[in-house]
């Protein structure tokens, strides 16, 4: 394997020592390259030997510059190579219930250990080889987030749709026992690794000592003919499901002095439940994963405001639209504002998401389309 360079950036280590377009980057120290993030790992100490092919002639430098300072070297692709793709066929998927149409890349299913660390991507660790799995222990590359399902192996196959995916949950364990902060990611289905099965995962998880764990209702929309027959959350289920997760999470917290179990912010819409105060959430590390994201709006804007003087001269009149399953918080939210400037004018929209159907609501997957025919 060899990363090719594509351009070089002006008064950069490599312009310094002759590195030009087209050279191929070898090995470092004798660390082969195969990708960017050992061109990022192995070009970080302040001296090293550099082994690179140039018009079909091999040669080496010796490179001598800052200690974290970037050899200035771009590739084709940030990765220094293609991305890895999903080996699974999950019940769930998301993708796979997409309308057909859409711009290409949406269909593209990744599953890449590199943007795990890199972008907070979550991985199943179907596809992973020995060499990534020793890489990453080697390296210390932390955190890495693993979409986990169940810790049950016949049941992970099953919802997978990949026979090896039980297998795999072995990687949990040599992760853990390297000092890898692992953060774990849990799309839950009704009548299938809910109730006990959940219960049997959270346990498993805990034990592993993984760092934070989000749980997540399925999300169905209408494309779904010939895929798994799966149902949504009820107000009923969706109780049930807060009420295993926040047990245990208060649990870890008397044990471990932290919750390390979170349930996303759609299962209390969906129970009719009161979002979790702001605390309840600690450093909200599941930001991202829809986990406390209504309790952490509402503390900003509370924030924001008590720094804000009333102005009574502003007078502005706006709309702002949100998914329908947020819209009863949002417009609590906006309330706040009117509160506190009484003549700025807040019309707050739930937009039903005609494009995708099914039990889409929230507001990051509503559409262009709908926006303009609702508003």
């Amino acid at each position: 394997m060899a990363l090719y360079v594509t351009a070089v950036d002006e008064n950069s280590p490599a312009e310094r020592f002759g590195l030009t377009v087209g050279c191929a980057l070898l090995a470092i120290d004798g660390h082969p390259l195969n990708d960017a993030l050992d061109y990022q790992f192995y070009t970080t100490p302040a001296q090293f030997s550099l082994a690179l092919c140039e018009h079909e002639q091999h040669r080496t430098v010796q490179v001598e510059k800052g200690e974290y300072e970037p050899l200035g070297c771009n590739f084709k692709t940030y990765l220094g190579d293609e991305k890895h793709s999903c080996s699974n066929h999950c019940m769930f998927c998301f993708i796979d219930q997409l309308p057909p149409g859409m711009r290409e890349p949406l269909y593209f299913k990744d599953d890449d250990e590199r943007l795990s660390f890199l972008f907070g991507n979550y991985i199943t660790l179907t596809n992973i080889t020995e060499h990534e799995i020793d890489r990453i222990i080697k390296m210390h590359i932390s955190p890495i987030n693993v979409s986990v399902h169940t810790t049950n192996p016949e049941l992970r196959c099953k919802m997978m749709n990949n026979r090896f995916a039980g297998d795999t949950l072995k990687y949990l364990k040599r992760f853990a026992d390297a000092g890898i902060t692992l953060n774990c990611q849990i799309v839950s289905c009704p009548g299938i690794n809910d109730g006990d099965e959940l219960v049997r995962t959270l346990t498993d998880l805990e034990n592993l000592g993984v760092n934070m764990t989000a749980i997540v209702p399925v999300g169905l929309t209408r494309y779904r003919e010939n895929l798994y027959p799966l149902v949504p959350y009820n107000k009923k289920t969706a109780g049930q499901t807060i009420d295993i997760i926040e047990k245990m999470g208060d649990e870890c917290v008397k044990k471990h002095g932290r919750r390390i179990f979170f349930p996303g912010d759609e299962f209390y819409l969906l129970a009719e439940r009161e979002i979790p105060s702001p605390e309840f959430y600690e450093d909200f590390s599941a930001l991202e994963d829809g986990i406390g994201m209504i309790a952490y709006l509402t503390d900003d804007v509370g924030w924001k405001l008590e720094e804000l003087d009333a102005d009574e001269s502003l007078c502005h009149k706006v709309t702002i639209a949100c998914g329908e399953g947020v819209f009863p918080y949002m417009k609590r939210i906006m309330s706040m504002i009117n509160e506190k400037f009484p003549n700025i004018t807040i019309n707050t929209r739930a937009i039903k998401n005609n494009f995708f159907g099914g039990g889409v609501n929230v507001s990051g997957l509503v559409t262009g389309g709908d926006l303009i025919d609702q508003l």
